[in-house]
């Protein structure tokens, strides 16, 4: 195939495999796909356990950490990110929730016409093959597969009924009418088997003589002609080659990635584009700004009872068990990875006692086992964790180049816990979370809590402690936004102001963070997309 196209993705992540899939249906249009990483061979993606693997793998994963954040006590955050085809989705938690109608209906509110939650719900149901059925919310025939856990779990079932005796009703679907409530988990797996963005949408599209796939292609900078965006460069195997675009180029390389190549590329900032050297094509003050994310803080706990997956991956028959429930049942640990159970609640107060948000503002992971930080070494003793986190920061950081060099990873500042708002919040979570395991349901499974511990009992101490270990729950947000100005980056058909025949699409377009796990909104922003640009083409 020659080295034209009509369209070119950058980045075979959630969306860019949704983009991809999706746009080459069409059979007279073109598509090229790049990614950076290799194939997604290993077992260890494709087994949902693998998650813990793949976390640290300088194969499938960037690896990336954040600069020295101030607000963490100088701390470097590690932020893993995919580097593979299905991106992220081939190494993250597989938790599929969607975040509040709120969140969507704030986008429009902020200006962006299309994204009010009536809007994306089709999109939603479209991109989805839940194991329940079609319903209201729900779709049963799409390819992103969404499966239940299946067998219930005596600790989760205990977290659940100290939630509901702290206040928080039991829900069973947490991307239904209301997300509030605790409950268990769907997942983006398959009969055992993890559903990545490659597998649902890539996969049938390889045979496609229309869609050329390119692995290990790290894009370098974006071409023009003029105000337009004509292709890509990008080195592969050693070699620096072109690609060009007849119709559109799309970044879906994420939200640390897509900024990067835009400023890299003359689009950005204009005092950061000069430091640098790179001719300005497009002032664009807000690309790299706006970061948002989601900080985890991991509670952990001895149980009394040897009933967590660390009791069975300590063993050698646990293990062996483990081995054979997926080899014979496709189910158990290895079929359903770290995170079962969760809980969605408003956790901050006001001084008379009432909460101060209207739907819930923070988000628990619970999982069944205990390590140092998710995807760690397992603990040698009976453990559980509850990891929690604030649902809307208000913090704001910024993703920026360090030099004109594209294989140098950018600066990334999260700037966590810079406001008020976030900092209570942080402690209102914890404190939340001790809540939950000092209800009585939960009570008898607490040995001791390992982390905090009893020495952070005041709010100053247990905000100490949310600086020195809280970390990413891995949905870096917001650094190409969409809004109504001339100022900010996208309009609200994800098209890049000022240059014509360039769109982002990914997580870096949402204007504030949705209030849950991002992969399902990422993948339905594509969905969305991929209407958009056939509309757009038409005109």
């Amino acid at each position: 195939m020659s080295q034209e196209f009509d369209y070119i993705v950058v980045g075979a992540g959630s969306a860019g495999c949704t983009l991809a899939g999706r746009l080459s249906e069409d059979p007279a249009t073109r598509v090229l796909l790049l990614e950076a990483g290799p194939p997604d061979r290993s077992l260890w993606i494709h087994l949902p356990i693998g998650y813990g693997k793949t976390m640290w793998s300088e194969t499938y994963n960037w690896r990336f950490e954040t600069d020295p954040d101030p607000n963490m006590n100088g701390r470097r955050i590690y932020w893993p990110r995919g580097k593979t085809l299905g991106g992220s989705s081939s190494i993250n938690g597989l938790i599929y929730i969607r975040g509040q109608r709120e969140d969507y209906d704030h986008w429009a509110a902020l200006g962006n016409p299309g994204w009010g939650y009536a809007d994306v719900l089709p999109y939603f149901v479209r991109s989805e093959g839940n194991q329940r059925g079609n319903d209201a919310f729900h779709g049963g025939d799409g390819p992103l597969k969404v499966s239940d856990i299946g067998a219930r779990n005596e600790l989760i079932e205990a977290f659940i009924a100290g939630a509901n005796q702290i206040g928080v009703p039991r829900t069973e679907d947490f991307n239904g009418a209301a997300q509030e409530g605790a409950g268990y988990f769907q997942l983006t797996t398959h009969r055992g088997w993890r559903c990545s963005t490659a597998k649902a949408y890539l996969a049938p599209a390889r045979g496609r003589p229309n869609l050329r796939i390119e692995t290990d292609a790290q894009a370098t900078g974006l071409t023009f002609d003029g105000a337009r965006a004509a292709g890509v460069r990008y080195r592969q195997g050693g070699t620096l080659k072109t690609a060009t675009a007849r119709a559109e180029v799309l970044l879906a390389a994420g939200a640390i990635q897509s900024p990067q190549l835009l400023q890299l590329s003359g689009i950005g900032p204009r005092a950061l584009l000069e430091r640098h050297g790179i001719g300005v094509v497009r002032e664009s003050p807000g690309v790299g700004e706006n970061l948002q994310d989601h900080l985890q803080l991991r509670l952990g706990y001895e149980c009394t009872k040897p009933i967590t997956t660390n009791d069975e991956l300590n063993s050698w028959l646990g293990r062996v068990k483990l081995g054979l429930q997926w080899l014979l049942f496709r189910s158990g640990a290895l079929a359903i990875g770290i995170n079962q159970g969760g809980c969605f609640m408003r956790a901050l107060h006001d001084a008379s006692g009432r909460p101060t948000a209207s739907t819930p503002d923070i988000q628990f992971h619970v999982a069944t086992l205990s390590a140092d930080m998710a995807g760690g070494q397992v603990h040698p003793y009976s453990g559980f964790t509850f990891s929690v986190c604030q649902l809307r920061p208000e913090s704001r950081g910024h993703i920026r180049i360090r030099s004109t060099d594209p294989f140098e990873t950018p600066e990334m500042q999260p700037n966590y816990l810079a406001t008020e708002l976030d900092r209570a919040t942080a402690v209102a979570a914890v404190r939340a979370a001790r809540a939950i395991a000092d209800a009585p349901a939960m009570r008898p499974y607490v040995k001791r809590e390992v982390k905090p511990g009893p020495g952070a009992a005041s709010d100053a101490e247990l905000l100490e402690w949310c600086r020195n270990s809280g970390a990413t729950i891995f949905h870096p947000s917001g650094t190409c936004a969409m809004g109504p100005d001339e100022t900010d980056v996208l309009d609200a058909r994800l098209r890049v102001r000022g240059v014509a025949g360039l769109r982002v699409v990914d997580c870096s377009a949402m204007p504030t963070l949705v209030s849950g796990n991002t992969n399902g909104p990422v993948v339905m922003m594509a969905e969305k997309a991929v209407d958009m640009i056939r509309e757009d083409a038409r005109r």
